[in-house]
Protein backbone atom coordinates (compact mmCIF):
# COMPACT_ATOMS: atom_id res chain seq x y z
CA UNK A 1 0.00 0.00 0.00
CA UNK A 2 2.83 2.37 0.91
CA UNK A 3 4.68 1.48 -2.30
CA UNK A 4 1.55 2.28 -4.31
CA UNK A 5 1.25 5.69 -2.71
CA UNK A 6 4.95 6.43 -3.30
CA UNK A 7 4.65 5.43 -6.94
CA UNK A 8 1.65 7.71 -7.39
CA UNK A 9 3.52 10.63 -5.85
CA UNK A 10 6.52 10.06 -8.12
CA UNK A 11 4.28 9.94 -11.18
CA UNK A 12 2.61 13.21 -10.20
CA UNK A 13 6.01 14.89 -9.64
CA UNK A 14 7.26 13.63 -13.00
CA UNK A 15 4.15 14.87 -14.79
CA UNK A 16 4.54 18.29 -13.14
CA UNK A 17 8.19 18.59 -14.09
CA UNK A 18 7.65 17.38 -17.63
CA UNK A 19 4.71 19.70 -18.16
CA UNK A 20 6.91 22.70 -17.20
CA UNK A 21 9.50 21.83 -19.81
CA UNK A 22 9.09 23.73 -23.06
CA UNK A 23 9.23 21.36 -25.99
CA UNK A 24 10.78 22.09 -29.36
CA UNK A 25 13.99 21.64 -31.35
CA UNK A 26 17.08 21.78 -29.13
CA UNK A 27 19.75 21.13 -31.80
CA UNK A 28 21.66 24.37 -32.67
CA UNK A 29 22.52 22.85 -36.07
CA UNK A 30 18.86 22.66 -37.06
CA UNK A 31 17.17 25.43 -39.05
CA UNK A 32 14.33 25.64 -36.52
CA UNK A 33 16.51 25.56 -33.39
CA UNK A 34 14.83 27.32 -30.45
CA UNK A 35 17.15 28.45 -27.66
CA UNK A 36 14.17 28.73 -25.27
CA UNK A 37 13.30 25.02 -25.37
CA UNK A 38 14.42 22.55 -22.71
CA UNK A 39 13.04 19.29 -24.15
CA UNK A 40 13.48 18.08 -27.71
CA UNK A 41 10.24 17.00 -29.35
CA UNK A 42 11.77 15.52 -32.49
CA UNK A 43 10.75 18.41 -34.71
CA UNK A 44 14.25 19.49 -35.80
CA UNK A 45 14.67 20.29 -39.48
CA UNK A 46 18.00 20.29 -41.29
CA UNK A 47 19.41 21.91 -44.40
CA UNK A 48 19.79 19.57 -47.32
CA UNK A 49 22.95 19.72 -49.39
CA UNK A 50 20.82 21.03 -52.25
CA UNK A 51 20.40 24.23 -50.23
CA UNK A 52 24.06 24.84 -49.45
CA UNK A 53 26.09 27.64 -51.07
CA UNK A 54 29.81 26.96 -51.19
CA UNK A 55 32.81 27.52 -53.45
CA UNK A 56 32.77 29.28 -56.82
CA UNK A 57 29.57 29.16 -58.85
CA UNK A 58 30.14 27.83 -62.36
CA UNK A 59 26.75 28.84 -63.77
CA UNK A 60 23.81 31.13 -63.04
CA UNK A 61 21.89 30.20 -59.91
CA UNK A 62 18.50 31.20 -58.47
CA UNK A 63 17.75 30.41 -54.83
CA UNK A 64 14.47 28.92 -53.63
CA UNK A 65 12.90 31.34 -51.12
CA UNK A 66 10.73 28.65 -49.51
CA UNK A 67 13.69 27.00 -47.76
CA UNK A 68 16.49 28.29 -45.55
CA UNK A 69 19.84 28.31 -47.33
CA UNK A 70 23.19 27.69 -45.71
CA UNK A 71 26.45 29.33 -46.80
CA UNK A 72 29.87 27.95 -45.96
CA UNK A 73 33.31 29.37 -46.71
CA UNK A 74 34.04 31.96 -49.35
CA UNK A 75 31.28 31.80 -51.97
CA UNK A 76 32.24 33.53 -55.22
CA UNK A 77 30.05 34.70 -58.08
CA UNK A 78 32.68 35.07 -60.83
CA UNK A 79 32.80 37.00 -64.07
CA UNK A 80 29.88 36.15 -66.34
CA UNK A 81 27.77 34.43 -63.63
CA UNK A 82 24.59 35.77 -62.01
CA UNK A 83 23.23 34.89 -58.57
CA UNK A 84 19.53 35.65 -58.08
CA UNK A 85 18.12 35.82 -54.54
CA UNK A 86 14.30 36.24 -54.51
CA UNK A 87 12.33 38.24 -51.95
CA UNK A 88 11.91 36.53 -48.58
CA UNK A 89 15.01 34.34 -48.87
CA UNK A 90 16.95 33.62 -45.66
CA UNK A 91 20.63 32.65 -45.82
CA UNK A 92 22.33 31.40 -42.66
CA UNK A 93 26.12 31.45 -42.76
CA UNK A 94 28.51 29.11 -41.02
CA UNK A 95 31.33 30.83 -39.18
CA UNK A 96 34.52 29.53 -40.76
CA UNK A 97 37.88 30.67 -39.42
CA UNK A 98 40.49 33.21 -40.51
CA UNK A 99 40.81 33.54 -44.27
CA UNK A 100 38.05 30.97 -44.68
CA UNK A 101 35.42 33.00 -42.86
CA UNK A 102 32.13 32.64 -44.68
CA UNK A 103 31.40 35.49 -47.09
CA UNK A 104 29.64 36.12 -50.37
CA UNK A 105 31.84 37.75 -53.01
CA UNK A 106 30.40 39.18 -56.21
CA UNK A 107 33.54 39.41 -58.36
CA UNK A 108 34.14 41.87 -61.19
CA UNK A 109 31.85 40.91 -64.06
CA UNK A 110 29.59 38.85 -61.81
CA UNK A 111 26.10 40.01 -60.92
CA UNK A 112 23.82 39.83 -57.91
CA UNK A 113 20.07 40.29 -58.23
CA UNK A 114 18.88 40.35 -54.62
CA UNK A 115 15.51 42.04 -54.84
CA UNK A 116 13.63 41.85 -51.58
CA UNK A 117 10.53 43.86 -50.82
CA UNK A 118 9.29 45.86 -47.84
CA UNK A 119 7.10 42.96 -46.73
CA UNK A 120 9.56 40.21 -47.74
CA UNK A 121 13.14 41.38 -47.24
CA UNK A 122 16.13 39.14 -47.89
CA UNK A 123 18.03 38.27 -44.70
CA UNK A 124 21.67 37.19 -44.48
CA UNK A 125 22.56 36.10 -40.97
CA UNK A 126 24.42 33.54 -38.86
CA UNK A 127 23.63 29.85 -38.49
CA UNK A 128 23.17 30.65 -34.78
CA UNK A 129 20.13 32.78 -35.60
CA UNK A 130 16.90 30.86 -34.95
CA UNK A 131 14.93 32.97 -37.46
CA UNK A 132 12.50 30.94 -39.56
CA UNK A 133 10.94 31.34 -43.00
CA UNK A 134 8.36 34.12 -43.03
CA UNK A 135 9.82 35.83 -39.94
CA UNK A 136 11.79 39.08 -39.77
CA UNK A 137 13.81 38.04 -36.74
CA UNK A 138 14.56 35.22 -34.34
CA UNK A 139 15.04 35.19 -30.57
CA UNK A 140 18.54 33.78 -30.19
CA UNK A 141 20.67 36.82 -31.20
CA UNK A 142 20.63 40.57 -30.58
CA UNK A 143 22.34 43.54 -32.25
CA UNK A 144 25.19 43.07 -29.77
CA UNK A 145 26.22 39.71 -31.21
CA UNK A 146 28.89 40.29 -33.84
CA UNK A 147 31.48 38.49 -35.92
CA UNK A 148 29.69 35.17 -36.42
CA UNK A 149 30.45 35.16 -40.17
CA UNK A 150 31.95 37.48 -42.77
CA UNK A 151 29.74 39.65 -44.97
CA UNK A 152 28.79 40.62 -48.52
CA UNK A 153 31.43 42.01 -50.88
CA UNK A 154 30.56 43.46 -54.30
CA UNK A 155 33.45 44.30 -56.62
CA UNK A 156 33.33 46.20 -59.88
CA UNK A 157 35.26 47.76 -62.76
CA UNK A 158 34.56 51.43 -61.89
CA UNK A 159 37.54 53.70 -61.16
CA UNK A 160 39.16 54.33 -57.78
CA UNK A 161 42.24 56.18 -56.58
CA UNK A 162 44.94 53.80 -55.36
CA UNK A 163 48.45 54.21 -54.03
CA UNK A 164 50.93 53.97 -56.88
CA UNK A 165 48.19 54.92 -59.36
CA UNK A 166 47.43 51.32 -60.23
CA UNK A 167 43.97 50.75 -61.71
CA UNK A 168 43.06 47.67 -59.65
CA UNK A 169 43.57 46.62 -56.06
CA UNK A 170 42.90 43.67 -53.73
CA UNK A 171 39.88 44.21 -51.49
CA UNK A 172 40.39 44.01 -47.74
CA UNK A 173 38.98 40.91 -46.10
CA UNK A 174 39.98 38.61 -48.99
CA UNK A 175 43.45 36.98 -49.15
CA UNK A 176 45.79 38.21 -51.90
CA UNK A 177 45.91 34.68 -53.34
CA UNK A 178 42.25 35.00 -54.38
CA UNK A 179 42.26 36.81 -57.73
CA UNK A 180 38.49 37.23 -57.57
CA UNK A 181 39.19 39.73 -54.79
CA UNK A 182 40.47 42.36 -57.24
CA UNK A 183 38.45 45.53 -57.83
CA UNK A 184 38.84 48.67 -59.92
CA UNK A 185 39.01 49.60 -63.60
CA UNK A 186 37.99 52.31 -66.05
CA UNK A 187 34.24 51.85 -66.44
CA UNK A 188 32.21 54.25 -64.27
CA UNK A 189 29.00 52.79 -65.74
CA UNK A 190 29.78 49.23 -64.65
CA UNK A 191 26.81 47.13 -63.51
CA UNK A 192 26.99 44.61 -60.65
CA UNK A 193 23.23 44.03 -60.44
CA UNK A 194 20.31 45.11 -58.21
CA UNK A 195 20.36 44.88 -54.40
CA UNK A 196 17.23 46.01 -52.53
CA UNK A 197 15.57 45.33 -49.16
CA UNK A 198 18.46 43.29 -47.82
CA UNK A 199 19.31 42.91 -44.11
CA UNK A 200 22.83 41.72 -43.20
CA UNK A 201 23.27 40.71 -39.55
CA UNK A 202 25.96 39.58 -37.05
CA UNK A 203 28.90 39.62 -39.48
CA UNK A 204 32.41 41.04 -39.61
CA UNK A 205 34.53 37.96 -38.86
CA UNK A 206 38.24 38.73 -38.50
CA UNK A 207 40.49 37.02 -41.04
CA UNK A 208 43.67 38.39 -39.45
CA UNK A 209 44.68 40.88 -36.80
CA UNK A 210 42.95 44.18 -37.60
CA UNK A 211 41.52 42.78 -40.84
CA UNK A 212 37.78 42.32 -40.52
CA UNK A 213 35.09 42.08 -43.18
CA UNK A 214 32.55 44.90 -43.39
CA UNK A 215 28.83 44.19 -43.36
CA UNK A 216 28.66 45.38 -46.98
CA UNK A 217 31.84 46.12 -48.90
CA UNK A 218 31.55 47.99 -52.21
CA UNK A 219 34.79 47.96 -54.20
CA UNK A 220 34.68 50.23 -57.26
CA UNK A 221 31.05 49.43 -57.95
CA UNK A 222 29.68 51.27 -60.99
CA UNK A 223 26.74 53.63 -61.34
CA UNK A 224 24.59 51.19 -63.34
CA UNK A 225 24.25 49.10 -60.17
CA UNK A 226 21.13 49.66 -58.05
CA UNK A 227 21.58 49.69 -54.26
CA UNK A 228 18.83 50.80 -51.90
CA UNK A 229 17.05 49.72 -48.70
CA UNK A 230 20.02 47.97 -47.10
CA UNK A 231 20.28 47.26 -43.36
CA UNK A 232 23.45 46.29 -41.49
CA UNK A 233 23.05 45.13 -37.87
CA UNK A 234 25.76 44.20 -35.37
CA UNK A 235 28.85 44.05 -37.59
CA UNK A 236 32.31 43.91 -36.01
CA UNK A 237 33.94 46.35 -38.42
CA UNK A 238 32.31 49.05 -40.55
CA UNK A 239 28.66 48.84 -41.52
CA UNK A 240 29.11 49.79 -45.20
CA UNK A 241 32.39 50.82 -46.80
CA UNK A 242 32.76 52.37 -50.25
CA UNK A 243 36.18 51.84 -51.86
CA UNK A 244 36.19 54.11 -54.90
CA UNK A 245 33.47 53.57 -57.46
CA UNK A 246 30.55 55.61 -58.72
CA UNK A 247 27.49 53.73 -57.45
CA UNK A 248 24.65 55.72 -55.88
CA UNK A 249 23.09 54.23 -52.74
CA UNK A 250 20.02 55.24 -50.75
CA UNK A 251 17.91 54.13 -47.77
CA UNK A 252 20.90 52.62 -45.98
CA UNK A 253 20.63 51.87 -42.25
CA UNK A 254 23.54 50.82 -40.03
CA UNK A 255 22.91 49.94 -36.39
CA UNK A 256 25.30 48.84 -33.67
CA UNK A 257 28.46 48.43 -35.74
CA UNK A 258 31.80 47.92 -33.98
CA UNK A 259 33.70 50.51 -36.01
CA UNK A 260 32.34 53.15 -38.40
CA UNK A 261 28.81 53.33 -39.76
CA UNK A 262 29.45 54.61 -43.30
CA UNK A 263 33.05 54.67 -44.51
CA UNK A 264 34.29 56.27 -47.75
CA UNK A 265 37.75 55.64 -49.27
CA UNK A 266 39.77 55.89 -52.48
CA UNK A 267 37.87 58.72 -54.19
CA UNK A 268 34.36 57.30 -54.07
CA UNK A 269 32.34 59.52 -56.42
CA UNK A 270 28.71 58.54 -55.96
CA UNK A 271 25.82 59.87 -53.87
CA UNK A 272 24.62 58.41 -50.57
CA UNK A 273 21.16 59.71 -49.70
CA UNK A 274 18.27 59.23 -47.26
CA UNK A 275 20.28 57.04 -44.89
CA UNK A 276 20.80 56.51 -41.14
CA UNK A 277 23.57 55.46 -38.76
CA UNK A 278 22.56 54.53 -35.22
CA UNK A 279 25.47 54.03 -32.81
CA UNK A 280 25.50 51.87 -29.70
CA UNK A 281 28.04 51.09 -26.99
CA UNK A 282 30.36 49.23 -29.38
CA UNK A 283 30.50 51.92 -32.08
CA UNK A 284 33.25 54.26 -33.23
CA UNK A 285 32.37 57.01 -35.76
CA UNK A 286 29.07 57.45 -37.53
CA UNK A 287 31.02 58.64 -40.60
CA UNK A 288 34.65 58.12 -41.57
CA UNK A 289 35.46 59.86 -44.84
CA UNK A 290 38.85 59.48 -46.52
CA UNK A 291 40.19 61.10 -49.66
CA UNK A 292 42.04 59.69 -52.68
CA UNK A 293 45.16 57.55 -52.26
CA UNK A 294 46.58 58.21 -55.72
CA UNK A 295 46.59 61.16 -58.11
CA UNK A 296 43.07 60.44 -59.40
CA UNK A 297 40.48 62.61 -57.68
CA UNK A 298 36.81 62.12 -56.98
CA UNK A 299 33.97 63.84 -55.17
CA UNK A 300 31.21 62.16 -53.15
CA UNK A 301 27.83 63.59 -52.10
CA UNK A 302 26.10 62.88 -48.79
CA UNK A 303 22.53 64.14 -48.75
CA UNK A 304 19.77 63.80 -46.11
CA UNK A 305 21.52 61.60 -43.58
CA UNK A 306 20.53 61.13 -39.93
CA UNK A 307 23.29 60.29 -37.44
CA UNK A 308 22.22 59.10 -33.97
CA UNK A 309 24.65 59.05 -31.05
CA UNK A 310 24.60 57.06 -27.83
CA UNK A 311 24.77 58.16 -24.20
CA UNK A 312 23.45 57.33 -20.76
CA UNK A 313 22.04 60.32 -18.84
CA UNK A 314 24.38 62.69 -20.70
CA UNK A 315 27.45 60.49 -20.28
CA UNK A 316 28.74 59.32 -23.66
CA UNK A 317 28.88 55.59 -24.16
CA UNK A 318 30.62 53.66 -26.89
CA UNK A 319 34.18 52.89 -27.89
CA UNK A 320 34.57 56.39 -29.32
CA UNK A 321 31.12 57.44 -30.45
CA UNK A 322 32.24 60.37 -32.59
CA UNK A 323 30.07 62.05 -35.22
CA UNK A 324 32.40 62.19 -38.22
CA UNK A 325 36.06 62.22 -39.19
CA UNK A 326 37.30 63.66 -42.51
CA UNK A 327 40.80 62.41 -43.38
CA UNK A 328 43.48 62.15 -46.05
CA UNK A 329 42.34 65.14 -48.09
CA UNK A 330 38.68 64.13 -48.34
CA UNK A 331 36.77 65.77 -51.21
CA UNK A 332 33.00 65.94 -51.44
CA UNK A 333 29.75 67.66 -50.59
CA UNK A 334 27.92 67.13 -47.27
CA UNK A 335 24.31 68.33 -47.39
CA UNK A 336 21.24 68.27 -45.13
CA UNK A 337 22.61 66.10 -42.32
CA UNK A 338 20.69 65.79 -39.03
CA UNK A 339 22.76 64.93 -35.95
CA UNK A 340 21.07 63.95 -32.68
CA UNK A 341 21.68 62.32 -29.32
CA UNK A 342 25.41 63.06 -29.23
CA UNK A 343 26.74 64.50 -26.00
CA UNK A 344 29.55 66.93 -25.23
CA UNK A 345 32.99 66.08 -26.64
CA UNK A 346 31.73 64.35 -29.78
CA UNK A 347 32.54 66.30 -32.92
CA UNK A 348 32.99 66.59 -36.68
CA UNK A 349 36.72 66.70 -37.39
CA UNK A 350 38.98 67.88 -40.14
CA UNK A 351 41.66 65.40 -39.17
CA UNK A 352 44.84 66.97 -40.57
CA UNK A 353 46.35 69.61 -42.88
CA UNK A 354 45.21 67.93 -46.10
CA UNK A 355 41.58 68.13 -44.95
CA UNK A 356 41.79 71.77 -43.87
CA UNK A 357 43.32 72.61 -47.25
CA UNK A 358 40.57 70.68 -49.02
CA UNK A 359 38.00 72.70 -47.07
CA UNK A 360 39.72 76.02 -47.79
CA UNK A 361 39.89 75.25 -51.51
CA UNK A 362 36.16 74.46 -51.68
CA UNK A 363 36.72 70.77 -52.47
CA UNK A 364 35.15 69.72 -49.17
CA UNK A 365 31.81 71.43 -48.49
CA UNK A 366 29.26 71.43 -45.67
CA UNK A 367 25.77 72.98 -45.63
CA UNK A 368 22.26 72.47 -44.31
CA UNK A 369 23.24 70.69 -41.07
CA UNK A 370 20.91 70.49 -38.06
CA UNK A 371 22.04 69.50 -34.58
CA UNK A 372 19.98 68.38 -31.60
CA UNK A 373 22.07 67.70 -28.47
CA UNK A 374 21.41 64.71 -26.24
CA UNK A 375 18.67 65.22 -23.70
CA UNK A 376 18.03 63.79 -20.25
CA UNK A 377 14.84 64.26 -18.21
CA UNK A 378 13.67 66.96 -20.60
CA UNK A 379 16.87 69.01 -20.43
CA UNK A 380 19.68 69.35 -22.96
CA UNK A 381 22.86 67.68 -21.76
CA UNK A 382 25.01 70.67 -22.75
CA UNK A 383 24.84 74.06 -24.39
CA UNK A 384 25.86 73.71 -28.01
CA UNK A 385 28.48 76.12 -29.36
CA UNK A 386 28.86 76.15 -33.15
CA UNK A 387 31.93 78.37 -33.31
CA UNK A 388 34.41 77.24 -30.64
CA UNK A 389 35.51 73.94 -32.20
CA UNK A 390 33.49 71.71 -29.90
CA UNK A 391 31.23 70.55 -32.75
CA UNK A 392 33.08 71.62 -35.91
CA UNK A 393 36.70 70.90 -35.08
CA UNK A 394 39.74 71.71 -37.23
CA UNK A 395 42.66 69.67 -35.88
CA UNK A 396 45.12 70.77 -38.57
CA UNK A 397 48.23 72.89 -38.10
CA UNK A 398 47.44 75.11 -41.11
CA UNK A 399 44.02 76.17 -39.83
CA UNK A 400 40.83 77.15 -41.66
CA UNK A 401 37.52 78.89 -41.00
CA UNK A 402 35.79 75.53 -40.43
CA UNK A 403 35.19 76.11 -36.71
CA UNK A 404 33.80 79.62 -37.03
CA UNK A 405 31.78 78.57 -40.10
CA UNK A 406 29.79 76.20 -37.91
CA UNK A 407 27.23 78.93 -37.33
CA UNK A 408 26.49 79.12 -41.07
CA UNK A 409 26.78 75.37 -41.71
CA UNK A 410 24.43 74.28 -38.94
CA UNK A 411 21.26 75.18 -37.01
CA UNK A 412 20.38 74.01 -33.50
CA UNK A 413 16.96 72.34 -33.35
CA UNK A 414 14.99 70.56 -30.67
CA UNK A 415 14.82 66.78 -30.81
CA UNK A 416 12.68 65.43 -33.68
CA UNK A 417 11.89 68.91 -35.02
CA UNK A 418 14.42 68.53 -37.82
CA UNK A 419 13.69 69.60 -41.38
CA UNK A 420 16.62 67.68 -42.91
CA UNK A 421 17.93 64.14 -42.58
CA UNK A 422 16.55 60.74 -43.52
CA UNK A 423 12.89 59.88 -43.94
CA UNK A 424 12.63 57.28 -41.15
CA UNK A 425 9.44 55.81 -42.60
CA UNK A 426 11.61 54.18 -45.26
CA UNK A 427 13.03 51.90 -42.57
CA UNK A 428 9.77 50.47 -41.23
CA UNK A 429 10.72 47.06 -42.67
CA UNK A 430 13.98 46.76 -40.73
CA UNK A 431 15.04 44.71 -37.74
CA UNK A 432 16.22 47.98 -36.16
CA UNK A 433 12.70 49.38 -36.32
CA UNK A 434 11.24 46.17 -34.90
CA UNK A 435 13.60 46.43 -31.91
CA UNK A 436 12.86 50.11 -31.29
CA UNK A 437 16.23 51.51 -32.37
CA UNK A 438 14.75 54.25 -34.58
Amino acid sequence: MKNTKLTSILIIICISICSCQKKGCTDPNATNYNSQTSKDDGSCEYIQEDYLLTGTLNSDKTLDPTVIWSMQGRVIVPNGVTLTIPAGTIIKSKAGTGANATSLVIARGGKLFAQGTESSPIIMTSESDDISIGSNSGSSLSENVRGLWGGLLILGYAPGSFSGDVIEFQIEGIPASETNGLYGGNNPLDNSGIIQYLSIRHGGAEIGEGNEINGLTLGCVGSATTIDHIEIVGNVDDGIEFFGGTVNASELLVWGQGDDGLDIDQAYSGTISNSMVILNDASDHALEIDGPEGSATGSFTLNNLTLVGTNNECIATGVDGEIADYRKGATGNNLNIFIKNFTSGKDIELDADADALSYKSGNLKFSGFEFSPSNSDGNDCFTTNLTNGSIFNDRSSVGSTFESDGITICNIVSNNSNSVGADESEFSWTYANEKGAL
